[in-house]
């Protein structure tokens, strides 16, 4: 006999929004932006772990080629020529990502833009190149003393500029929601090129110098392409018609910006600098492959990051901060689930992986495992860096960036006279842990962004489960395939665990659309 009050499963009389899965709740417009930042986050990780294969290769075939103390002069060379890198541009890549979003409308003001930040970058890197050159054998007298120092930290000098050239168009792409094109230029060209420069080099027969202006040669044909070819694809041509009139916002956005870069170069990377100056030039060819093996770590965070800032800057000109605040959330905890399987890897693994660039090079594992450290913290907080900036702190980041650039430095310094490249791992490792911590707490207190809550805990308690399985491996697998065997069996325990617990609806609704985008994709190719 059937009772009116009776409910079963699925009666038409359970309300519609009871049985509407939760992933499809999710309002459109943060949909849409969850959608569009997971996709470049896809196609940056396939970039940016190309380049990280390049970088790795040709890291490879220097450390091989040239022994460990011409590799140590290379080295630090090279990375005394990213730190410029970072401020050539004098902000104006962030500049760009502000901008360009804005005046999407108005093409003659994207045009002035990009003319400002390529005449900007210009004349950065020129000064830079000059006041290399005429500090080379200052440089080398104060790091690592060795005749080649001085022609190799030259002729890199000329290189400063043309990477900076080369981000500004990558930069452009970037801002316009081209995750293409900012990928092909900047994670698989540029390295790419430097890779093959300096291979041809070596198999010229050329010493460390020989290397650095083949690497030079090869990145201004690149940046030579670069320009002309952001301007056709994106359609934003650079000029400098009505510069006067748009130069003041621009560098009231970019200034502030170089000097929270200048900070971070004090902050971030004066390890390298004091690793090349209180150590030896072994020693500093050691912690450059070491931080190969950390740039693999920040994949994840750098890949979601991709399209986050002009996302972030729309809804901030709109004025939706609440779907900022959640997209800000969903994106950081996808963040924590990829990274946290990486650090597993090299955590357990991070010997093994060293010692592939050669037997004196597994020194470094106690140094990795510090400065992992500081990439989980770093990985934890998100894009708080990006978000400053993109709704209009600057200014807050700037000073924040000086203000633990000092610390930094002291506390570095102390740490490599006691610790040696432990030291420098732990100065830098606090320093993005501090920096971080104080910029998320920053976006709350100026905008009311907070992107912790409980579901945070699930993939960090999957990467339990990875990292226990992982060490199991490496006790009864011998040698170097426990690296495959136990990430193998790592990463199938993460994903078991992972979906045994839950998974957040929001992460369900990005793999599904994107999974029906890439099956009609591929379908469509099929088709023709």
């Amino acid at each position: 006999m059937e009772h009116d009050d009776e409910r079963v499963p699925g009666d038409e009389r359970v309300p519609d929004d009871e049985r509407v899965p939760d992933d499809e709740r999710v309002p459109d417009d943060e949909r849409e932006a969850l959608v569009a930042i997971a996709h470049g986050a896809v196609l940056t990780a396939g970039g940016v772990s190309g380049q990280r294969a390049l970088t790795a290769a040709t890291e490879f075939a220097l450390a091989r080629g040239l022994g460990p103390t011409a590799y140590g002069v290379y080295a630090l060379a090279w990375r005394i020529a990213q730190l410029c890198s970072r401020l050539v541009t004098f902000g104006s890549v962030p500049a760009l990502q502000r901008y360009l979003p804005e005046y999407a409308d108005d093409p003659d003001r994207q045009g002035t833009v990009a003319g400002l930040a390529y005449a900007t970058t210009l004349g950065f890197g020129l000064a830079i190149a000059a006041g290399i050159w005429l500090a080379a054998p200052r440089i080398n007298d104060l790091t690592v003393a060795e005749p080649a120092f001085t022609d190799t930290i030259a002729t890199f000098g000329a290189l400063v500029g043309l990477l900076g050239l080369v981000m500004v168009a990558s930069a452009i792409f970037r801002a316009v929601g081209s995750a293409r094109g900012e990928i092909a230029f900047n994670k698989l060209l540029r390295p790419a090129v430097r890779l093959v420069g300096a291979v041809v080099a070596l198999a010229l027969g050329y010493s460390v110098v020989g290397v650095a202006g083949g690497i030079v040669v090869a990145t201004a044909a690149l940046a030579a392409a670069a320009v002309p070819l952001s301007a056709r694809v994106t359609g934003v041509v650079p000029s400098l018609r009505g510069a006067r009139r748009e130069a003041r916002r621009f560098y009231n956005h970019a200034a502030p910006v170089a000097m929270s870069s200048l900070g971070k170069v004090f902050q971030n990377r004066v390890d390298v600098l004091l690793v090349g100056a209180l150590l030896t030039a072994t020693a500093a060819g050691v912690y450059n492959v070491v931080l190969v093996l950390i740039a693999v770590a920040w994949i994840p965070l750098l890949s979601f990051n991709q399209l986050l800032p002009p996302v972030a800057s729309e809804l901030y000109a709109d004025g939706q901060t609440e779907t900022l605040n959640a997209v800000y959330t969903s994106v950081t905890r996808q963040i924590v689930t990829t990274v946290i399987p990486i650090l597993a890897v090299l955590v357990v693994y991070g010997r093994e992986l060293l010692g592939l660039f050669g037997e004196p090079y597994a020194a470094g594992y106690v140094p990795l495992v510090v400065y992992l450290g500081g990439v989980f913290v770093g990985s934890a907080v998100g894009a708080t860096g990006w978000l400053l900036m993109m709704t209009d702190h600057q200014y807050a980041r700037m000073l924040l960036d000086w203000l633990l650039a000092v610390l930094n430095v002291g506390l570095t310094y102390a740490f490599v006279l006691r610790y040696g490249l432990v030291g420098a791992a732990l100065g830098t490792s606090l320093a993005i842990a501090v920096q971080n911590g104080i910029q998320v707490v920053l976006l709350r207190r100026f905008e009311g962004l907070w992107p912790f809550d409980r579901t945070y805990l699930r993939p960090l308690a999957a990467g339990g489960v990875a990292l226990a399985a992982m060490r199991a491996v490496r006790e009864v697998v011998p040698g170097r395939r426990a690296v495959i065997v136990g990430a193998a069996v790592g990463l199938v325990g993460y994903a078991a665990t992972l979906h045994a617990i839950g998974v957040d609806p929001r992460d369900r609704l990005v793999v599904r659309e994107l999974a029906e985008r890439y099956r009609s994709l591929l379908a469509d190719r099929a088709s023709r």
